[in-house]
């Protein structure tokens, strides 16, 4: 930390004379007498005290070599790469814009689009930007979840698409959360919630968010899982995420059999598989595990996440 007013005003000069003026450092070695090693230790001071912030715009062919890596490696359409952001909201926001153009672009008249739940979902759907009309429907493909003060269940993401694009919504009237299979088993007997599920098995695009199996994550805070549950399943089993919030796969990309399984009404891995365009969305940094075993799966068609989840994504699969 610094000790005083006038350290603070020394590294801010040194910091304006090297990164704003272009001295070299030897220059500013000159002209404020000290040595030049210590020139170099203020101006990582002067990064670290929050003096200077870097921040790297990627230029479009950075994002493209990065696409290309991802289509060659892992067999997807798309990989949407958004810039680097300190800020989790934020960071959130880029990754929602570039899929929110996206699906702008390739959604057409008579299509239908399977909607998953989360915070990442539904920064798309709050995207703001201009949305072409178009007679197609978004339907639920989880059920009903609420938590206080988080507008981020399928259902109401799917109504916000539904009024963007001035289409329709179909809700699924189940929960999302069932607390055992054999329960499961006679929500899903239900016509109207056997139809509604079908329908979403059938959708020409899905949107869906990949979770990691942090043991604070939005499941454990609806009160799905336990902690205890989830860190079994990470350490025991080997699960590195899930995707649409329930279907749990290992960094190969294989299906792990939890306790946790069955307790969601949602579409599954094999449904979501025939499903021809999947676009899978991980904004947060602590997702590179949980995206490269999804794009193992052989599920995802689309990936859309930060530049640094990519790269870290890139030299995970050369490890592993």
């Amino acid at each position: 930390m610094l000790e005083n007013d006038s350290d603070n005003e020394l590294l801010t000069e040194i910091a304006v004379a090297y990164y704003e003026n272009e001295q070299t450092q030897e220059e500013i070695s000159q002209r404020f007498g000290i040595s030049r090693i210590k020139v170099g230790r203020l101006l990582k001071k002067a990064r670290t005290e929050g003096i200077v912030e870097i921040t790297v715009k990627y230029h479009p062919v950075f994002s493209s070599n990065i696409e290309q890596q991802f289509i060659e490696h892992f067999g997807v359409k798309r990989a949407l790469i958004a810039v680097d952001h300190r800020d989790q909201d934020e960071q959130r926001q880029q990754v929602a814009a570039l899929v929110s153009n996206y699906l702008s672009s390739v959604l057409k008249n008579g299509m239908s689009v399977a909607v998953g739940q989360g915070r990442n979902v539904a920064a798309v759907a709050s995207h703001v930007g201009v949305f072409p009309e178009r007679q197609c429907k978004f339907i639920c493909g989880i059920g009903g979840t609420q938590r206080a003060g988080e507008l981020i269940d399928a259902d109401h993401i799917s109504r916000h698409f539904a009024r963007k694009f001035n289409a329709v919504s179909e809700t699924l009237y189940a929960p999302a959360y069932i607390e055992n299979s054999e329960l499961k088993k006679a929500f899903i007997q239900n016509r109207l919630i056997k139809d509604t599920l079908e329908r979403a098995s059938k959708a020409d695009i899905a949107l869906i968010g990949l979770g990691d199996m942090n043991e604070n994550s939005y499941m454990v805070q609806l009160g799905w899982f336990t902690s205890q549950e989830i860190i079994s399943a990470r350490l025991n089993q080997g699960v590195v995420g899930d995707i649409a919030g329930y279907s749990f796969f290992d960094i190969h990309g294989q299906p792990v059999d939890t306790v946790m399984n069955d307790r969601v009404i949602g579409l599954n891995l094999e449904e979501l598989r025939h499903i021809p365009c999947v676009i899978a969305i991980a904004s947060e940094n602590t997702k590179a595990m949980a995206i490269l075993g999804a794009l193992r799966s052989g599920v995802i068609d689309i990936i859309a996440t930060s530049a640094s989840n990519a790269r870290t994504v890139l030299n995970l699969h050369q490890q592993t």
